[in-house]
């Protein structure tokens, strides 16, 4: 196969170079990928639940911006019945003439949907509690009560000219049964023009996830499917995915995966594995995610991990003498061979050398030549055995100009 070749195929293109083994005929088969995927971005409502975020009007219009500008599908932009200010910026945010579509929260009650219609929103995702335990023993409601009020607010919406996206809070705990009673009964005597599939407290597995999704899918076949999914044990992303595997079309998620508790699916990754693991078309321009990530950053003063998948600071980062050399010797032949995605394709810079405990040789030659200078073999040596002893003094890394000290000293100098 020539380079040409290789490069026509979906997991090796100029963008990505990922296992041709997610391509397989055999893997392949079992899914039921939607041809396109639609992103739910819930920043500015799921997201601002997390303990000790507070976005204003003004942060909220600006991420909102910034999404349209990223060609996010849908933002759902805060819940009316929160705040005054919350209302006014979903209705500022109706306003601003952006290309997303704009939803908000409401609860399954007509005032909620008032507060929405006051809004000028496009759509509305209308959340129920759908399993019994939370119904009962939350809520405090006979069953009767969550099975009769869906039918009357959704079609409420609907009528007054609102999308509606049935919301299933803790549906993936729910007895699968009653949980189909209550949709059934939206379908027959209410509206709903997508149902959600929600993974409230984050405790199904992918597999779990895809069973369900395949289900709803049987149940439901003329109804798009969104998937919401929460990261208590770590799979919120893992999840999603799982879900557009089994059918899913539209994916909620939050920029830098901010939430409540341990957060919501990650924009970032869900977006980029769509792409480039599944092949599924999704229209966000990626290049936009790592400054949506630094944005949120800034407004809710939550830092990143440095090795944050995608958008962290050093993502494209390495220090580590093997990874080093394998990147010099293969940066220029093609450098997804080292990096499996193009660091332009999500907005970055080019990946970073670093220096310290583990660096090696091919470190040391990296830095001699951004510091125009040359040592002999020997001294090299010395040079790196000086890098690995000051970086585990110091526990850092080391910046190019400490190295430059360090290289002065080794050729006798100041």
């Amino acid at each position: 196969m020539t380079r040409g070749d290789a490069l026509s195929q979906p997991w090796r293109t100029d963008a990505w170079w990922v296992s041709h083994f997610n391509y397989a005929d055999e893997i392949r088969k079992a899914y039921a990928l939607p041809t396109a995927v639609e992103i739910h971005d819930v920043t500015l409502r799921d997201g601002e639940q997390q303990a000790g975020i507070v976005f204003t009007k003004e942060d909220k219009v600006r991420m909102a911006r910034l999404l349209d500008e990223a060609r996010v599908d849908r933002i759902e932009a805060g819940m009316p019945a929160v705040s005054g200010e919350d209302r006014k910026a979903i209705k500022e945010i109706a306003h601003i003439g952006l290309q997303s579509e704009v939803y908000c929260l409401c609860r399954c009650m007509k005032p909620d949907v008032d507060l929405a219609l006051q809004c000028d929103v496009d759509g509305i995702e209308i959340e129920l509690p759908s399993s019994q335990h939370l119904i009962e023993q939350a809520y405090n409601w006979p069953l009767e009560k969550a099975l009769a009020l869906p039918a009357e607010a959704t079609r409420y919406a609907a009528e007054h000219g609102l999308k509606v996206s049935f919301f299933t809070v803790d549906g993936t705990r729910a007895d699968m049964g009653w949980w189909f009673k209550v949709i059934d009964k939206v379908a027959s005597e209410g509206h709903m023009d997508a149902l959600a599939v929600v993974d409230t407290f984050g405790v199904c597995t992918p597999d779990a996830i895809g069973y369900y999704v395949k289900r709803v899918k049987q149940r439901l076949r003329d109804t798009p499917v969104e998937i919401h999914c929460h990261n208590t044990f770590g799979l919120a992303v893992a999840n999603t995915l799982a879900a557009v595997a089994a059918g899913a079309e539209v994916v909620h998620a939050t920029v830098n995966g901010i939430g409540e508790g341990s957060g919501n699916a990650d924009l970032a990754p869900t977006a980029l594995a769509l792409k480039a693991l599944y092949g599924v078309n999704v229209k966000m321009d990626l290049a936009k995610l790592s400054p949506l990530a630094r944005a949120v950053e800034e407004l809710t003063k939550i830092k990143m991990p440095p090795n944050y998948p995608i958008v962290g600071d050093e993502a494209f980062a390495v220090e580590s003498g093997l990874l080093v050399s394998w990147w010099l010797q293969t940066m220029r032949v093609d450098p997804k061979i080292v990096f499996p995605y193009d660091w332009k394709l999500v907005g970055r810079r080019p990946p970073e050398i670093f220096f310290g405990k583990k660096s090696g040789m091919a470190n040391v030659q990296y830095a001699l030549g951004e510091l125009g200078l040359t040592l002999p073999e020997e001294k090299a040596g010395d040079l790196l055995l000086a890098i690995k002893e000051e970086s585990i003094l110091k526990r850092r890394r080391l910046t190019l100009e400490e190295v430059r000290d360090l290289c002065e000293r080794q050729m006798g100098g100041p």
